[in-house]
């Protein structure tokens, strides 16, 4: 048992790489007293439990860490929120007649129809970027909007609407993995129902107003087989998809420019050749993951490294410690590019959940870093102090100075 550990403590916060190989080190599995999770520390031992889904369910992963405050209980309480679990936290075998649905949606076809856009919506943002100059702050000027209007274009959402849904997603981290207080929880819920509202309205007016986009898309599946996937579970991937499909890509384009832009030698090697970008990119899910743990709930007794652990348990599984994991990767603390099994990470989890959108979320940062080393190879990061928001995944700076 670890009395004081948790991941909100700020010192981890701050960088969780050292801590979590102590941890690792000292006790491969250990139970957080602070968190009341039991931690899993080693990448054999993640690796089992990601696939093992029916002994290990996925059903907490969008739960709140903490129980919430009555008040915002009351208002999520709302006749009308209905919502229900549909990708990470449905189990099977539910997850795996609604996945074929979505799968369909990150088709290469619908990637690449949606390659014009970042493409183009990336160089307005640095034209933006170079008008206003430097420094400047690069999560405001374009880390958070991108993701955010990318995905939003990808459901089908009109542009008109980007950024009263973008404020409606934006503090969903806190509610989901932070420790947020009673006021800061009615504040998130209210968004989250108002955000709920609208996905409500939009998906009833998408049915006699279809576009060549995945609600649509959606609901045609839908109507085809109407035994197979309900109407509310398509109102439902719709709510939850935007925010899967922003926060941790935002943190992921930042991440990126932590490590490439102080090793210069590096960056200087992708604006030669962006076709290293796809490499480079695994060694970032691994060096610097924008989701350093997740979580998954036991549904029966079984044991973790002889360890007996009832049903009921949560589990916190601890990315930061497996991705610098001396026994699974070579010389883990450096960042090299060229790392032959970078990619061997688990940045996206494993088994029957793993990440519905991976290779469309690498897709976007890909076509980001090789649109930012074509306009800006002289970027570099402004001399900072990083503050990350308290949650127990999701990891990116809150703020990032610029330069070129």
């Amino acid at each position: 048992m670890h009395a004081t550990w948790s991941p909100l403590n700020e010192d981890y916060l701050e960088d969780p790489y050292p801590i979590a190989a102590e941890l690792r080190d000292e006790h491969p599995v250990f139970y957080a007293e602070e968190l009341n999770y039991l931690v899993v520390n080693e990448m054999d031992d993640i690796e089992a439990i990601f696939m093992d889904h029916e002994t290990f369910a996925s059903v907490n992963v969008q739960d709140p860490v903490f129980p919430l405050d009555d008040s915002a209980k009351e208002i999520l309480g709302a006749p009308d929120y209905n919502p229900v679990a549909v990708m990470s936290n449905r189990p099977e075998p539910d997850h795996g007649r609604i996945r074929q649905y979505t799968r369909q949606g990150f088709s290469n076809r619908r990637m690449k129809t949606l390659e014009p856009y970042i493409r183009r919506r990336s160089h307005e943002l640095i034209d933006d970027m170079e008008r206003a100059g430097g420094p400047l702050e690069f999560v405001e000027a374009f880390a958070f909007p991108l993701p955010g209007e990318t995905v939003f274009r990808f459901i089908g959402f009109p542009e008109e609407d980007d950024e009263k849904l973008k404020h409606w997603c934006a503090d969903r981290k806190g509610f989901s993995w932070g420790k947020p207080t009673p006021a800061e929880q009615r504040r998130i819920a209210e968004q989250m129902l108002a955000y709920w509202r609208y996905c409500r309205e939009f998906t009833a007016a998408k049915r006699d107003d279809r576009a060549d986009d995945f609600a649509s898309e959606l609901l045609t599946a839908q109507e085809e087989n109407p035994d197979d996937l309900t109407y509310n579970e398509v109102e439902s991937i719709i709510y939850g998809l935007s925010f899967a499909g922003h926060e941790a890509v935002t943190a992921l384009i930042c991440n990126s420019l932590q490590c490439l832009l102080p090793r210069r030698e590096v960056w200087d090697e992708i604006c030669a050749d962006r076709g290293l970008v796809k490499q480079a990119l695994e060694e970032i899910l691994r060096f610097n993951s924008s989701q350093v743990s997740w979580r998954r709930l036991t549904t029966r007794d079984t044991t973790v490294r002889g360890i007996d652990v009832p049903a009921g348990t949560t589990i916190f599984l601890n990315f930061a410690s497996a991705h610098r994991e001396p026994g699974r990767f070579e010389r883990p603390d450096e960042f090299d590019i060229h790392r032959p099994d970078a990619h061997r990470h688990i940045a996206f989890g494993k088994g029957v959940h793993h990440c519905l959108g991976a290779q469309f979320t690498k897709f976007e940062v890909a076509i980001v870093l090789k649109v930012l080393a074509e306009r800006l190879p002289t970027l570099r990061i402004v001399d900072q102090e990083f503050t990350y928001f308290p949650n127990i995944t999701f990891r990116g700076p809150e703020e990032l100075l610029v330069d070129w």
